[in-house]
């Protein structure tokens, strides 16, 4: 019974047939055959988007690159398939080594396989080949000519960089101005490098810049240079600044205590070397990935007893000094608690990040919100006062009575942040943001455009989005001087005419007017890319083709909370060259064809058979011989992907 059971389960929602038991009348006949004249319906290749790319915020084109890893999709002569793959994934996302580790992943949740078993592991193979490009020293081709045009990129995080990229790649003058030391950004500045590799950022920054980007850092826009030196100095500003303001609590005795601290100026005096150990009672508000940052660091850091005034932890985060702590030093468990308005498990971190906190002595309590800080007679904090709540959408609601309070020898807020507007009124909306419009160009400054936090804070890929959709308006506006409607699926999609140029199998010169037919070699037979309008859905899949497989796992090092003092170690593993081509081969290259046959075999008529070898190549597999296809829709039925639907034919 058991057995049965577990069977059932794995094969919930799957669709293993066209039609169920018991179906005796047809569909509705314009659907299945459309008489006019002595036209019927026949095998249409058409082209959607999976919806992992249609989830993904930066625009991967996702199906793409697993297609080559698994081998569909073959490299062109004397290129390996990991720097085929590479090429590819950097279309659209240049940072895959540091993305393939912190990004949450929408795209994994979109996945259509989730409706046979679990979803395609995405984020281990952009791990896989971005470590692989980092050892193998990969870098980005040179601009094939300069424009001539200049595009100066305020901010050097994670959408400065991505906009100066395509940017250059289009072969226009980039110079990129970075308040800070270094770049990198948030990534640099507020993700721990046990979570982001510092290796692998600076060699993925590093690649970026070879392209021949002109970087000034300890520069200020508003202090150092003004918004009107630029206007006149270049030819497009893109604004990528960030928002490394954080907010404070909103209750009473908050405001200008001194151990009460932002999450963000906490990870970054962690992240600048400055903050070496912290005080033994912390109280984290938060419930999203920066306060489970802020939390860990602070269990990793651990306690020490004596320390000097100077030493003390808010002069550290809120001045320049460093903490001059002997290494030798004993350090004790810092006792850490991590509060949430919402309950736990609708806490907006990551599950998995959430886990290892837990594993790793923080006591994280959810539904709970706080109230009141409490100070000592000297005006610093000594505890944190909070009630149980209930969440009206994001509005916190005090349960009554429920009332108490936690000792604290700091309090963190990770409740938000905003970007640093002081030096810019020009630019600043009013709330310590920049206004975009859909085309990520800044409403009534034409000149102007904007991407990442300082729009909307959200994920590290959509700032990379963020920047390549700027680039492409910026590209638009710099050759046409204005820019126009972005594509309503507005990610990177396979693209059937660039591969059929890159091997020898580009269509014809039309010789004046004709009618498309399948004898015709002017065009694409029976071909339609609706890939910037639609996504494909698991409904438009045969997923019975598909054997329940299970997912080849990362490794992961957890750590106990008795060993986590000074473990700075990295926390994910890479998968080996095998299992990443066997995880890719999991994915079922939704809305495009992954070369299965099954049209081929079941076609009753013998009229779709494969495309001769020396004419085949991605997404022209197979073609079809209207003269004897009847319109029977089998193949459609039994393709997998969805790839092939029925359209008029002759």
């Amino acid at each position: 019974m058991a057995a049965k059971t577990s069977a059932k389960a794995t094969t919930e929602g799957t669709n293993y047939r066209r039609y169920k038991d018991g179906d005796s009348s047809p569909r509705v006949w314009q659907e299945e055959i459309f008489k006019a004249g002595w036209s019927y319906k026949c095998p249409t290749y058409v082209l959607r988007t999976p919806p992992c790319s249609g989830s993904c915020p930066s625009g991967h084109d996702i199906r793409g690159w697993l297609d080559i890893v698994r081998g569909i999709e073959k490299p062109p002569a004397g290129l390996s398939w990991q720097e085929y793959a590479f090429r590819r994934m950097t279309e659209a996302n240049p940072f895959p080594a540091v993305m393939g580790r912190v990004c949450p992943a929408p795209c994994e949740q979109g996945c259509n396989r989730n409706m046979v078993e679990e979803h395609v592991g995405i984020n281990s193979v952009e791990h896989f080949i971005g470590d692989w490009a980092v050892e193998n020293n990969i870098a980005f081709p040179m601009p094939e000519s300069e424009t001539g045009k200049t595009v100066v990129v305020i901010g050097g995080g994670p959408a400065g960089l991505s906009a100066a990229y395509h940017l250059r790649r289009k072969g226009h003058s980039v110079t990129l101005l970075e308040e800070k030391a270094e770049l990198g950004g948030y990534v640099r500045y507020g993700i721990p490098g046990y979570r982001t590799p510092r290796r692998h950022l600076d060699a993925e920054i590093n690649r970026i810049i070879a392209l021949g980007i002109t970087v000034k850092t300890n520069c200020r826009v508003g202090r150092d240079v003004s918004v009107a030196e630029l206007e006149a100095k270049f030819d497009a500003i893109f604004w990528g600044i960030g928002t490394h303001s954080g907010r404070g609590l909103p209750v009473p005795g908050w405001k200008d205590t001194a151990n009460c601290v932002s999450g963000v100026a906490f990870l970054k005096a962690f992240n600048e070397g400055r903050l070496q150990h912290v005080p033994g009672r912390i109280i984290v508000v938060g419930g999203g990935d920066t306060s489970i940052d802020v939390a860990s660091v602070a269990r990793r850091l651990g306690h020490i007893k004596q320390v000097s005034e100077q030493d003390r932890i808010d002069h550290v985060i809120l001045g320049q000094v460093a903490h001059d702590v002997a290494a030798s030093a004993r350090r004790d468990g810092a006792e850490v608690t991590l509060t949430s308005l919402f309950p736990v498990e609708k806490m907006f971190a990551a599950e998995r990040e959430i886990a290892d906190a837990r594993r790793e002595g923080v006591d994280i309590r959810g539904g709970i919100m706080p109230l009141e800080v409490i100070k000592g007679a000297d005006g610093r904090a000594t505890g944190l006062k909070l009630c149980q709540c209930t969440m009206d959408g994001m509005t916190p609601i005090p349960i009554a009575g429920t009332e108490f309070t936690l000792d604290a020898d700091l309090i963190v807020a990770a409740i938000g942040q905003k970007g640093d507007m002081d030096d810019l009124p020009e630019i600043d909306n009013g709330k310590g943001f920049i206004n975009a419009d859909k085309t990520m160009r800044v409403p009534g400054r034409p000149k102007h455009f904007v991407g990442g936090d300082v729009v909307r804070p959200h994920l590290l890929t959509t700032a990379i989005g963020h920047g390549r959709v700027a680039a492409a308006s910026i590209e638009e506006f710099l050759v046409t001087g204005d820019v126009s409607k972005r594509p309503k699926v507005d990610v990177h999609h396979f693209d059937l005419l660039g591969k059929l140029r890159e091997t020898g199998l580009s269509p014809e010169a039309a010789a004046g007017p004709a009618r498309g037919t399948d004898q015709a070699r002017f065009a694409v037979h029976n071909f339609e890319n609706r890939g910037p309008n639609e996504v494909i859905t698991h409904e438009d899949l045969f997923l019975g083709h598909f054997l329940h497989t299970p997912r080849h796992h990362r490794g992961e090092v957890h750590i106990g909370a008795d060993q986590v003092i000074g473990n700075f170690d990295e926390r994910l593993l890479a998968l080996d060259d095998k299992s990443v081509v066997a995880e890719a081969k999991r994915c079922m290259s939704c809305g495009l064809c992954f070369e299965c046959d099954n049209c081929v075999v079941f076609c009753p008529q013998g009229a779709v058979s494969r495309t001769p070898k020396a004419q085949r190549t991605t997404g022209r597999y197979v073609e079809t011989d209207y003269a004897k296809c009847i319109g029977c829709h089998i193949c459609r039925d039994v393709c997998p992907t969805g790839y092939i639907q029925m359209g008029l034919g002759e």
